[in-house]
C-alpha cells in the first residue's frame, strides 16, 4: 500500500501553483502574485518541490513545539501551588494569586487551560441570556447604596452559617461597609449603618429589598406609622428608603455576592479562618483590595454624602423606640412585662401621657415623656407566648434556645444517684460502721 501525506487546502493550493510553474504553464511572478509571496520564496518553494515532491510543500512546524509552548516545570509548579492552595477554586482567583503571591509569569487562559485538564475547573455552557431593562450608574458617589444581606456557608465546614452585612456605591461599585452577623436583623443592621455613617456621612438613598427589617410588608396593619424601626432611624437622619420590586433591580449587589461568596471563601480558607469575630477582623483589608480590582470612576468627580449633624446621636437613634399611654395608676406594657412609673408629681400629670419606650441592643429598656427620661419599675411578667420570626432568622433563634437549654441544664442543682451513700439510709451505714 503506497505512503498517504496529510495536506492543507493552503498546503493543496501551493501543490497546484508549484506544479504550473515547474511546467512552464505559469511564470514565478504570476505565482507570487497568486499565493501573495515574493518570487524568492516561489522559487525557494520550487526548488524543494523538485527535490522533494509534494512532501517539500508540507509545513516543516508541523508536530514541533511550539516556541510559546510552556514548560513542562512550570505546568507541574503551577498544577502543585493550585491542589496545595487553591483548591478548590475558580481560574481567574487562582490566576491572582499565582501571579500576586507566588510571582509567576503566566495567563490566565493557561491557567484555565491547566485545571481543565487536569479536572480542577469544568466549562461550562453560557447561560440563555435574559435582556432586562438598561439602568445607568448614578453619577455622584454617595447618592444611591445599595445594602444587602448574603447567607451563606462563608467557613465551609470550618464554623457555623452566618449572613454577610453590606454597602455597595452605585457609582463606583466600592463597598462602604460590611460586617458578619450569625443572621439578618435589625441589630446588625443597625451596626453595619452605624460603621457606614461614621466613615462616609449620610448617603442620600438605601436601596433594599423588602426585608421586614426595611419595610412593613403587612397591608392592613392597624397600627404604627408605617415605618419600621430602621425606617424610622433612617428617616431621623434625612436618609431615603427605596424598595426593589425583583432581585434584577438590584443587580449590581446581587452580582457582588456571588463574587464575594466565592473570593471570600476562597480567603478564609487560605487565612484560617472559622468564626464571625476574625471574619470582620479579616474584611477591611478585604475591602481595600475588593474596590482596587472592581471599583470604576464616578461620572461626576463631586461626593454626596453628607456629614452628621449635632443632633444625630446614633447611640438614641439606633434602638428600638415605641409609643406607649399610661393608664391612670402611670402603668403601661412593653414586651410582656407590666410596668408603673416612680413620680413624686401629681399623678394626673402624666395621666393618659404619651410616652416613648427604647429598648437598647442588650435589652435594657429606658422611657421618655417629652424627651425627658422617667423612672419606672417591673410590676408584673407574662408568659411569654410563640413569637413569630421569619426565615432568614429562624435558625439563630433555634440556636439561641439550644444555649438557654445548656445554661438551665448546666445551672441545675446537683442530684446524688440512688447508689450514693445518701441514699442507703442511716441504720444501713451504721452497721456496716460497727462490723
Amino acid at each position: 500500500m503506497e505512503d498517504c501525506i496529510s495536506m492543507s487546502i493552503k498546503e493543496l493550493n501551493y501543490l497546484e501553483i508549484i506544479s504550473s510553474v515547474d511546467k512552464k504553464s505559469l511564470t514565478q511572478t504570476q505565482a507570487a502574485e497568486s499565493l501573495s509571496l515574493t518570487n524568492r520564496q516561489i522559487r525557494r518553494l520550487l526548488k524543494r518541490y523538485r527535490i522533494q515532491g509534494p512532501i517539500g510543500l508540507i509545513s516543516k512546524k508541523r508536530g514541533a513545539t511550539g516556541n510559546h509552548r510552556l514548560k513542562t516545570s512550570l505546568k507541574e509548579l503551577v498544577l502543585s501551588l493550585i491542589n496545595t492552595h487553591y483548591h478548590p477554586t475558580n481560574p481567574t482567583f487562582a490566576f491572582e494569586k499565582l501571579t500576586e503571591v507566588h510571582k509567576l509569569k503566566i495567563s490566565l487562559s493557561s491557567v484555565r487551560k491547566i485545571m481543565i485538564d487536569n479536572d480542577l475547573w469544568s466549562e461550562t455552557k453560557a447561560k440563555k441570556i435574559r435582556i432586562h431593562q438598561l439602568r445607568q450608574r448614578r453619577p455622584r458617589e454617595g447618592e444611591l447604596q445599595q445594602i444587602d444581606g448574603s447567607p451563606h456557608a462563608w467557613f465551609e465546614d470550618r464554623g457555623p452559617k452566618c449572613s454577610l452585612l453590606y454597602c455597595i456605591d452605585d457609582a463606583t461599585g466600592k463597598i462602604k461597609a460590611a460586617l458578619f452577623a450569625p443572621s439578618e436583623g435589625l441589630w446588625p443592621y443597625y451596626r453595619l449603618m452605624e460603621q457606614y455613617l461614621k466613615i462616609h456621612g449620610r448617603p442620600i438613598a438605601l436601596y433594599s429589598d423588602k426585608h421586614t427589617t426595611f419595610r412593613v410588608n403587612h397591608k392592613e396593619a392597624l397600627t404604627g406609622n408605617g415605618l419600621t424601626q430602621f425606617g424610622k432611624a433612617m428617616k431621623e437622619l434625612d436618609i431615603t428608603m427605596i424598595f426593589a420590586h425583583s432581585p434584577q433591580a438590584k443587580g449590581r449587589i446581587e452580582r457582588a455576592n456571588r463574587t464575594l461568596q466565592n473570593r471570600l471563601v476562597q480567603e478564609f480558607r487560605l487565612h484560617n479562618i472559622s468564626d464571625i469575630d476574625a471574619a470582620n477582623a479579616f474584611l477591611p483589608n478585604f475591602i481595600e483590595d475588593f474596590n482596587r480590582r472592581f471599583a470604576v470612576t464616578a461620572n461626576n468627580p463631586d461626593n454626596a454624602h453628607r456629614p452628621l449633624l449635632d443632633s444625630h446621636d446614633l447611640t438614641k437613634l439606633f434602638t428600638e423606640k415605641y409609643e406607649r399611654t399610661l393608664s391612670k395608676n402611670l402603668i403601661f406594657q412593653y414586651n410582656n412585662t407590666i410596668y408603673q412609673i416612680k413620680t413624686s408629681k401629681q399623678k394626673y400629670t402624666l395621666n393618659k401621657a404619651k410616652i416613648i419606650v427604647q429598648q437598647g441592643p442588650q435589652g435594657e429598656v429606658s422611657v421618655f415623656y417629652k424627651n425627658q427620661p422617667l423612672e419606672f419599675t417591673a410590676v408584673f411578667q407574662q408568659e411569654r407566648q410563640g413569637a413569630v420570626v421569619d426565615s432568614k432568622n429562624l435558625n439563630e433563634c433555634v440556636n439561641h434556645l439550644q444555649e438557654s437549654i445548656k445554661i438551665e441544664e448546666n445551672n441545675q442543682p446537683y442530684r446524688p444517684s440512688r447508689k450514693h451513700p445518701w441514699k442507703k439510709g442511716f441504720k444501713r451505714s451504721l452497721s456496716k460502721a460497727c462490723t
